[in-house]
This record gives structure tokens, sequence and C-alpha cells, in this order.
């Protein structure tokens, strides 16, 4: 069995630990944050899923969207399933979920407990997605409780249950054997247990043949370990068999959780964005990129309340290039884009009016770094290494985020440098956002059809709107405003 409410053709590994390149310069530890909730585990999932988007295919984006909207309508429905799913990993439950052993009378007994404490958790997972399967619209949902009805029916369940108590061999454990030479037992055979073994009633009715009884002496330890060893020989014939089936079926909640959490995580994340007067909307998989009011969720959730949002219209332009006075809202587009842009490849919302763009196959941030001791050259030099890095990994179909990038050098040689990189990254099919100062730079992309400029809305005296419009580049610095902010 396979939950499938995250991809609908294969599992997912939550205990994914990807490196996340674009991590620290996005800010996306304060989106995990908000989506964990305080919860460790819930972290860990959501870090996973943010790790593995790059390999979610168009699929996998509207299979997950889909059951967003479901979990979105009955937040309550989904946060009773996760419960459930949570309740083998519980400290006040976690020994009847513990499997251990190597000998096979404990394998048998930990697999046989496992597996009556799993089953009592799905009959009460099935029964309760049971209730909420008319409010599911998403193929994942419905997928899910219908796997849980054909696979976990009452007949089953009940038979399962029957089978496991009679694995619990209460009266002891039925073998036959053969005598071999030296009185050593051969061709040993499990037995199940007869009626008349089970019930008073039935040994009265039916007696049996006769039998002998032997009983040991209470300190014969060699008579003890011979029993348990002919004991372990008749159990070893089903002890892996029950084993694999108990970490299967506990497998089964493990992930199942695993699932759940991802969208425990988003309604969260979702919780605590609405409460600070944020909206969002599902993205869209589409051609180029394209957006209304987008916003930076970090941000958001940093300050408290809703930031400033932009519309670009990039499609068809694989490059965008942001200029414009300091301070004027660039980098934070710049985190609100690559934000939007994972989210989207995980299945999630975004802030925005409205959001659309491609699925990437990876994607880089190049921001500037301030010196520290832990630089082993020059910032010239350890831009060019991290963007030799960067060049390694990434493939066609990916995106790269520079900001002010190569500006640790004079301007005309970090504008050629910048270039250079840029063309050939548009050559090998990768796209580009690039936040600069350097006219230079911007300047060799005028006729360029491939590029979209955005500069940075200044007001009269210096006001600044945080908003980005659709401009070329200009060859003022605005040094009056840094003077004005250091002097005045």
């Amino acid at each position: 069995m396979r939950a499938h409410l995250l991809h609908p053709d294969r599992g997912f590994d939550a205990a994914a630990n990807d490196p996340i390149p674009f991590e620290r310069d996005l800010e996306l530890p304060v989106l995990l944050d908000a989506a964990a909730g305080g919860d460790k585990y819930l972290r860990g999932v959501m870090t996973a899923a943010f790790a593995r988007v790059w390999r979610n295919d168009a699929a996998t984006v509207r299979h997950r969207q889909g059951v967003l909207e479901d979990v979105l309508a009955d937040p309550v429905g989904l946060r009773a399933l996760y419960a459930i799913a949570c309740e083998p990993f519980g400290r006040d439950h976690y020994w009847e979920y513990s499997l251990y052993g190597t000998e096979p009378s404990a394998k048998v007994s930990s697999a046989v407990r496992t597996l009556r404490s799993c089953l009592a958790v799905l009959r009460r997972l099935r029964d309760r997605c049971a209730t909420l399967a008319s409010g599911f619209r998403s193929a994942g949902l419905r997928g899910f409780h219908e796997t849980l009805q054909r696979d976990l029916s009452d007949a089953y369940l009940v038979e399962a249950e029957a089978d496991l108590q009679t694995l619990m061999f209460r009266r002891g454990v039925l073998l036959s054997a053969e005598v071999g030479g030296g009185g050593t037992p051969t061709g040993i055979v499990l037995r199940k247990p007869q009626k008349r073994d089970l019930s008073w009633f039935h040994s009265l009715l039916d007696p049996g043949g006769p039998s002998e009884t032997i009983q040991l002496a209470p300190r014969d330890d060699a008579g003890g370990r011979t029993f348990a060893e002919l004991q372990n020989a008749g159990l070893a014939l089903i002890s892996d068999a029950l084993f694999d089936a108990a970490k299967h079926v506990l497998g089964f909640i493990t992930a199942t959780r695993a699932e759940l959490a991802f969208y425990v995580g988003a309604l969260n994340l979702h919780d605590r964005l609405t409460a600070i007067g944020e909206s969002v909307c599902l993205p869209k998989i589409a051609d180029g990129m394209c957006c209304r009011e987008l916003r930076d969720p970090s941000l958001a959730l940093t300050l408290g309340h809703r930031p400033i949002g932009n519309d670009v219209d990039a499609c068809g332009r694989p490059l965008i290039v942001i200029t414009g006075a300091n301070r004027g809202g660039k980098s934070t587009f710049l985190r609100s884009f690559g934000l939007a842009q994972a989210m989207l490849q995980a299945g999630l919302f975004v802030t925005a009016d409205a959001f659309a763009a491609p699925l990437r196959t990876g994607l880089f941030t190049h921001h500037r770094r301030e010196e520290d001791r832990t630089m082993q050259s020059g910032k010239f030099d350890e831009e060019l290494v991290r963007m030799d890095a960067i060049a390694a990994a990434v493939e066609p179909g990916g995106l790269v985020l520079f900001n002010e990038s190569f500006a640790a050098t004079n301007e005309r040689e970090g504008a050629e440098v910048a270039r250079q990189i840029v063309a050939a990254l548009l050559e090998s099919d990768v796209s580009i956002v690039f936040v600069t100062h350097m006219f230079e730079l911007a300047r060799a992309f005028l006729d360029d059809d491939r590029a979209c400029f955005l500069r940075a809305e200044r007001g009269e005296g210096g006001l600044r709107s945080f908003k980005l419009l659709p401009a070329k580049p200009l060859a003022e610095s605005f040094g009056r405003d840094l003077y004005d902010r250091i002097f005045a």
C-alpha cells in the first residue's frame, strides 16, 4: 500500500537531506519555521520537500495542488487524520509499535504486537477518512480513501485479527517433529493450534488421541534451553515473514504520517500568513514568468504585515535585469521571486494575486557577501569560486538569481565578467534575474530581445515606493541619496 498524497506514482522520502543552495539567500528558514510551528518533525519534512522540489514534474505539482485545495477547504479533517497517523510515534504508545529481537520467538512476539496495534490505527484512519470522503475532490485524497477501503475491509481486518490472536500462542506453540539420530528432532513443522487446544469446551467434545506430557523440573536449565531451541526452530519458519509484514505495515503508517505532515505544514504556514493579513493563490505552470502583486512571504512573516507587491511580465524573456536606487525593493523582489518558484514546484500556494512560471531544473543564488574571517581570498575571488560551483551544477532549464554580483572590483572589469557569464548561461538555456548597479552590464543587453528591464521606482526627493516598474536602466547612480543618508 502507498498513500500517494505527494506523488501520483511513487512514495516520498522524508529523510532526504539534500542541500538547499538557496536557503540562506532567500531566507527560507523563516518560511520553514512558520510551517513547522515549533515541531521538529514537521520542519524536517518541509525541509526535505523543498530540497527535492526540482525533481517534481508537472503531474506531481498539480497532484499536490489538488490535495492542498481539499485540505484548505477542511483543515480540521486533515489534522484529525494526521493525529491518528502520529499515534504510533508518541511516547505513550511507542512500545506497542517497536520491532526488536534476533531470535525467532522475540521477532514473532514483537511483530504480532506491532501488527495488532497497527491494524487498530489503520482501522481508525480508514473510518475517519470515510467520514471525510464526501468532501474530497482531488485524485490524491480520493485515491487514499479508496486504498484504505479496498485493502482494509471489515472482513479482512476480522480475519487478520483472528490470525494474530492465534499467533500470540497463548496456550503454547504446537510443533511436530521426527526423532533423528541421537534423539535430535528433525523435520520440525509449526502446526496450527487445534480447536481443542484453544477452548476447554472443544477439548471435552474432542479429546483427541493419546498423548504424553513431559514436565520439566523447576531447576532444569538444560531442559529449558532445549525446549527453547526447539520452539525457536519452529517459530523460525514464520518469524521473518511476520517481521517483514510488520515492518511493511508500520512503514505505510510512517509514510502516511510524513505525507500528511507536508499538508499540516502548509496549513500552519497558511494560518500564519492569513493572520497577518496576507493572501495567497495557487500558482500555475506556464511557458514564461508573469506575476501580479508578488510579495515576499519571509518578509511578511518577519514584519508581521503584508509587504508591497510587484507586477512583472517576462514571458518569453529568460533574462530580467533590475536596476535603480538602493533600498528600493530590488532584493526583496528577488527573494519573493525565488521563493515563489520554489513554492510552485513544491506544490504550495504563493503570496501573490497571481503567479505563473515554467518548472525549473534547479535554482541557484549568487548574492554579494560581506567580508568575514572565513574567506580564504578577496571578495572578487570568492565570488568567482562560488560562480564556478554554480556553473558546474546548473543544468538547462535552471534559474540563477544574482544580487549585486561581481561588484567587488571596478565597474568595467565586473561588468565584463558578469556580461560573459550571463551570455554563457543564456546560451545554455538557463534563466537569470540580475540585480545590479553596474550600468555597463545593463547597457550590454539593452538591444537583446531576451532581456526584460525593471527599475526600482524613486520619487521626488528620493522617496521610495518599493515598486519595480518596467523601465530601462539609468546612468545615474543616485549618489546624492547616499550622501544625504550618511551625512544629513
